[in-house]
C-alpha cells in the first residue's frame, strides 16, 4: 500500500490485440467478465500539453480487489500508450490509484515533482492523469478520479466479478451518461 494514497486499484496492460488479450484472461487466466468499449469517449485530452483527438478501445475487469485495464491504441496518435509499444515494451504499462479528491491528489504528487505526461476525463468526474514518473521501467503511475458516473460503472464491473461462472466473459460497457 502507499503512504500517499493507498492500495493499487488497478493493473493496465498496453495490448496489441483487445481481442485475444480478452480470450487469454477470460479463457486462460479465469479473469472476468470484461467490459469492452471500442472507442474511449475521452475529452479534454492532452499528451505532453498539447491536445490531440485519440482513438483507444478498452476492457475493464476485476480480479478480487484490483481491476484489470487492456488498453489498445487504434491509432497513432501521441500518447504514452504508443510510446510504450514503439519502446519494444509488452505487458504492464500503468498502475493506478483512484481517488474522490483528484484535485488534492493530483497537486500532493505535483508537490513531490511528479510529472503529468498524459491527461484526459472519461465522463462527468472522470478525470485521469499519467505522470512521466517510472516506478519500474516502461511503467508508469496513474492517478484516476473515481467519483461519480465512472466511480459507479468500477462498482459494477467489481461486483459482476464476484462469483462469475465463466458465462457472457465480454460484456458492452455500462452508458456513462445514464449512471
Amino acid at each position: 500500500m502507499s503512504r500517499f494514497l493507498g492500495e493499487i486499484k488497478q493493473l493496465g496492460y498496453v495490448v496489441a490485440d483487445i481481442e485475444a488479450a480478452m480470450k487469454y484472461w477470460t479463457e486462460v487466466l479465469g479473469v472476468g467478465p470484461f467490459y469492452y468499449m471500442e472507442r474511449v469517449p475521452l475529452q479534454n485530452y492532452r499528451y505532453k500539453g498539447q491536445p490531440y483527438e485519440i482513438h483507444n478501445s478498452v476492457a475493464l475487469a476485476n480480479s478480487g480487489g484490483v481491476q484489470v485495464e487492456l488498453i489498445q491504441a487504434r491509432s497513432d496518435t501521441p500518447s504514452m500508450y504508443r510510446d510504450f509499444m514503439k519502446n519494444g515494451q509488452t505487458g504492464l504499462q500503468h498502475v493506478a490509484y483512484w481517488t474522490e479528491d483528484f484535485d488534492r491528489d493530483l497537486e500532493l504528487l505535483q508537490a513531490r515533482g511528479w510529472k503529468v505526461g498524459m491527461s484526459g476525463e472519461v465522463g462527468e468526474r472522470g478525470r485521469f492523469v499519467y505522470f512521466e514518473t517510472e516506478y519500474h521501467p516502461g511503467t508508469v503511475i496513474e492517478l484516476s478520479e473515481v467519483a461519480g458516473p465512472k466511480g459507479r460503472v468500477f462498482r459494477i464491473i467489481r461486483e459482476s466479478s464476484e462469483g462469475w461462472d465463466g458465462s457472457d466473459p465480454v460484456r458492452a460497457f455500462p452508458d456513462l451518461s445514464k449512471l
